[in-house]
C-alpha cells in the first residue's frame, strides 16, 4: 500500500520538480526533459501543454515512478520520492486507455484496487459508492464497461483512481480517444469533479484549447523544457516566447522588415487573429487611434460563428483574422478574396514577444 505523503505544512506544493532531467540511451543520449523545475501548488488543476516529444509525458511517468530520472528531485506533498516504487507514491494515473476489466461490474472495477490493498469489504462499499457518485454514476454500479458509453467508461476509470483517495491523481490525455462533443462534455465534467474532491489533477495534453479550458495553470513544454508557466490567460495574452504565441492557440507574428514597417520598431511581435479588424482598403471608420496596414485578401473561411481571413500584407508578412458571424451587416461580410483590404489593430493588444524563454 503506498505511503501517504501528507499532510503536508501549509503552501507545501503537491508536486515539486527540482532540476529534474531523463536521458534515453543513444550516441549521444537523448535528451527527454532537460533540467525542469517546477511547482504544483496543492488543490489545483495543473495541465502540461505541448506537442508530441516536447518532454510532457516522460515528466508525467517519472511522477508516477514509471520511468526513473537520470538525475533530479521529486517531492510529493514535501517528501522525497524520487527513488520509491510506483506503488509506493500516493499517486493514481488515468491513461487514454480505460484499461477497464471487461468481465467485471463498473462497482467491481472500481473496487479492484481497493481489495488489492485488502482494505475491508464495508469500507470498500463505502468508498466506491462515494467515488461512482462523484462521477455522476452512483445507479451504474452493476452494468458492465460494455453497455456504457465512452465518456461513461472514461468516469469508471476515474473513479477507480478517485476510490484511491491520492494526493495526486496523474491524467495522460484521458480525453484523446473520445469524439469532439464527448470530449468538450467530459472537459466540464472534469473540471467539475477536480472541484468537488478538491484532489491535485496533474493533466498532461497536446490540446491548447483543452489545456485553456480546464486548467487554473498551464506549463507549455518545448524540446524538454518548460517555455512558460501561467494562468490560461496569461500564457494566451502574453506569451513568454515566440514557440509559446505559435503554439498555444494561433497568433500572427511579425519581426524584421515586416515588423518595422507595421509596428514601427525592431524586434518580434504578435497579434492575435480576433484582436485585428478587416475593412476594405481606405476604410478608417472603425475606430481612432488604431494601427494599420494594407494588405491583399489571399482566403475567406467561413467556420460557423466566425470567419478566418487569411491576408498579405503590403509590408511582406501574412496575417490571421477572426471575425465573428453576428448577422449584423459590416464592412468585412461582403469581402472576397483577391481584393485590397485594411487590417487595423489597437496598439495595445500588440504582444512583444522575446526570442526564448526556456528555463
Amino acid at each position: 500500500m503506498a505511503e501517504r505523503t501528507g499532510p503536508a505544512g501549509p503552501g507545501t506544493p503537491a508536486i515539486r520538480l527540482t532540476s529534474l532531467r531523463k536521458e534515453f540511451a543513444g550516441t549521444p543520449p537523448v535528451v527527454a526533459v532537460d533540467d525542469v523545475d517546477l511547482d504544483v501548488r496543492a488543490g489545483e488543476f495543473f495541465s502540461m501543454l505541448g506537442p508530441s516529444g516536447s518532454g510532457k509525458t516522460t515528466v508525467l511517468r517519472m511522477i508516477a515512478g514509471f520511468e526513473e530520472p537520470t538525475s533530479g528531485r521529486i517531492e510529493l506533498a514535501g517528501a522525497d520520492v524520487t527513488k520509491r516504487q510506483p506503488f509506493d507514491r500516493d499517486v493514481n494515473t488515468v491513461f487514454q486507455d480505460y484499461a477497464l476489466f471487461p468481465h467485471m461490474s463498473v462497482a467491481e472495477n472500481v473496487e479492484y484496487g481497493l481489495l488489492v490493498k485488502k482494505v475491508s469489504r464495508a469500507e470498500r462499499r463505502t468508498r466506491v459508492a462515494e467515488a461512482l457518485e462523484q462521477v455522476r454514476l452512483g445507479d451504474h454500479g452493476k452494468r458492465k464497461p460494455s453497455q456504457l458509453s465512452g465518456g461513461q467508461r472514461q468516469r469508471v476509470a476515474l473513479a477507480r483512481a478517485l476510490v484511491n483517495r491520492p494526493t495526486v491523481l496523474l491524467l495522460d490525455e484521458p480525453l484523446g480517444a473520445l469524439d469532439l462533443k464527448l470530449r468538450e462534455q467530459m472537459q466540464v465534467e472534469l473540471k467539475g469533479i477536480q472541484r468537488d474532491v478538491g484532489i491535485t489533477f496533474l493533466f498532461v495534453t497536446h490540446d491548447q484549447e483543452e489545456a485553456l479550458t480546464l486548467s487554473d495553470r498551464v506549463a507549455v513544454f518545448h524540446a524538454g523544457r518548460i517555455e512558460q508557466v501561467g494562468t490560461a490567460r496569461e500564457v494566451y495574452e502574453s506569451p513568454a516566447s515566440a514557440f509559446v504565441a505559435g503554439f498555444v492557440g494561433t497568433s500572427n507574428l511579425l519581426a524584421g522588415d515586416a515588423a518595422r514597417a507595421v509596428i514601427g520598431r525592431e524586434g518580434s511581435f504578435a497579434i492575435r487573429p480576433e484582436k485585428l479588424l478587416i475593412a476594405p482598403a481606405g476604410d478608417t471608420q472603425r475606430g481612432d487611434g488604431l494601427m494599420g496596414a494594407e494588405a491583399v485578401l489571399e482566403e475567406v473561411v467561413y467556420g460557423g460563428p466566425i470567419t478566418r481571413y487569411v491576408v498579405a500584407l503590403d509590408a511582406g508578412a501574412r496575417l490571421t483574422a477572426l471575425e465573428q458571424n453576428t448577422g449584423a451587416s459590416h464592412a468585412a461580410a461582403n469581402l472576397r478574396r483577391g481584393e485590397r483590404v485594411r487590417i487595423q489593430w489597437n496598439p495595445e493588444h500588440v504582444i512583444d514577444v522575446p526570442e526564448s524563454a526556456s528555463r
